[in-house]
C-alpha cells in the first residue's frame, strides 16, 4: 500500500452536526434536502446517518487558516439550514433523541447496513476529526503508536455526550460506549512498522472485513491516499472555537513527540502501556472525563487526569510557543477549568430540569459564535 507524503504543517479538521427540527429541537433526517444545496461539494458532505452533516476543511498550513476557513464554512451552513427550516447543533450525542437512524442511501452506506445490522441504527453519535500531515507511512504508524496513551487525554477534554435518549448516563463521554458495540472503533493494535500494517490491511481485505481504509473506524487512524494521521477519538464541540482548540492541542503534541525521543521524556509523560492498562484508562476517561483516575506507570500507580492534563501542558509548552501556538494551550487550559462541554450540559439540566434546555443551550452557543466569530 502507498502512502502518499504530504507537509508535516499541514492540518485539516472534519466536524459533525447534528440536524434538528427548530419546533422539537429533536434530530431530523433532513441531509437529502440539505444536498441538494451543496451538489458535489468538497467540504460540505453526507454521513452515515440521515440526521448528520459533516463539514470537511480544506488543507490548511496553520491554525489561521484553518479557523477562519471552517467558521466561514460553518456559517454558510447554517445559513443554508435556515433557509430549509433547520437548526444545527453540535455534541457527541444528542441528549434525548430516541428515533433509530435513518441510513444515508448511499452505495458505501448500504453495505455498511448490511454488515452492521441493528447496531448501525443506533449508532447516532457525532465527532470532531483532526488531520496532521505527515512525512511518511513510517511516520504514521510511529506517531499513531506514541498518540494511543494520549487518546484518554483527548477524550476527557472534548468529551460532550453525558446524555443519551432522555437519560444522564453517568458518562462524560457516553458515545464512546455506543461505538464500543461496533467492530472497528476503538483503540487501534500497534504495528512495529508501516510493512507490518500495510500486510494487516491486506490480509483483511482479502478476508473481506474491510473494503477500504474508511471501513477502518479506530480512534487514531492512518489515511495514505491523504497523506496523513487522523486524530477521530474526540467528541463532537458546541463550536468551531472549542474544536479548532482540540486541533491546536493534537498539532502540539504531535510535534512534541516528533522533537523528542520517548527515552528523553520524563518519566511521567504518558507511554504505551499494556493493551489492557490501555483499554481501562480509555474507559475510565468516558467515564469520568477530567475526575477520571489514569494508570501511568507498569506498576499500576494511577494519579488524577486533572494531573496527566498539567503535566502534559508542563512538557509540551515549549512547543507550542516554537509554534506559536501558546494561545491554543491557554484556551483548553481555560475550557476544562471552566467545565468541559460535559459538564457544562449537566449544569445546564440541573438549573432547568429539562433536556430542551440543554439541546437550546447547544444550539444558541453555536450561533453566537457564528454571529460574533
Amino acid at each position: 500500500m502507498e502512502f502518499k507524503p504530504s507537509s508535516p504543517s499541514s492540518i485539516g479538521m472534519e466536524m459533525e452536526f447534528q440536524l434538528l427540527d427548530p419546533d422539537s429541537l429533536d434530530l431530523t433526517d433532513a441531509i437529502l434536502p440539505l444536498l441538494e444545496l451543496y451538489p458535489d461539494d468538497p467540504h460540505i458532505k453526507p454521513e452515515f446517518i440521515q440526521n448528520t452533516v459533516e463539514v470537511c476543511s480544506k488543507i490548511c498550513q496553520d491554525l489561521g487558516e484553518l479557523g477562519a476557513h471552517m467558521r466561514s464554512l460553518v456559517r454558510e451552513l447554517r445559513d443554508s439550514c435556515r433557509s430549509l427550516g433547520l437548526l444545527l447543533c453540535s455534541a457527541g450525542t444528542h441528549p434525548f433523541g430516541e428515533r433509530l437512524a435513518l441510513i444515508t442511501p448511499m452505495p458505501r452506506y448500504r453495505r455498511l447496513e448490511q454488515s452492521s445490522g441493528y447496531i448501525g441504527y443506533n449508532q447516532i453519535t457525532f465527532a470532531t476529526h483532526v488531520h496532521l500531515g505527515m512525512s511518511s507511512g513510517s511516520e504514521a504508524i510511529t506517531l499513531m503508536h506514541e498518540l494511543k496513551a494520549l487518546l484518554p487525554l483527548l477524550i476527557a477534554v472534548s468529551a460532550s455526550s453525558p446524555f443519551w435518549r432522555g437519560f444522564d448516563t453517568g458518562y462524560a463521554a457516553y458515545r464512546h460506549r455506543i461505538l464500543a458495540a461496533t467492530r472497528s472503533y476503538g483503540i487501534p493494535p500497534s504495528f512495529a512498522s508501516w510493512g507490518d500494517f500495510a500486510g494487516f490491511f491486506d490480509i483483511t481485505r482479502r478476508a473481506g472485513v474491510f473494503d477500504s481504509i474508511n471501513d477502518i473506524h479506530w480512534d487514531i487512524r492512518p489515511r495514505p491516499h491523504l497523506g496523513t494521521l487522523e486524530v477521530r477519538v474526540m467528541d463532537a464541540q458546541p463550536n468551531v472555537s472549542r474544536a479548532l482548540t482540540l486541533a491546536g492541542f493534537i498539532r502540539v503534541l504531535v510535534n512534541y513527540l516528533r522533537a523528542t525521543n520517548a527515552a528523553d521524556r520524563t518519566p511521567w509523560f504518558p507511554r504505551g502501556m499494556h493493551w489492557w492498562m490501555e483499554k481501562h484508562n480509555h474507559f475510565q476517561a468516558s467515564l469520568s472525563g477530567m475526575e477520571a483516575r489514569y494508570i501511568h506507570g507498569a506498576e499500576g500507580d494511577s494519579i488524577p487526569m486533572r494531573e496527566v492534563f498539567q503535566r502534559v501542558l508542563r512538557a509540551t509548552t515549549p512547543t507550542a510557543e516554537a509554534l506559536s501556538q501558546g494561545g491554543y494551550l491557554q484556551s483548553l487550559q481555560e475550557h476544562v477549568e471552566d467545565g468541559p462541554s460535559y459538564a457544562q450540559q449537566r449544569a445546564v439540566f440541573a438549573q432547568t430540569g429539562s433536556l430542551r434546555a440543554v439541546v437550546r443551550s447547544l444550539v444558541d452557543e453555536l450561533e453566537q459564535e457564528l454571529n460574533h466569530g
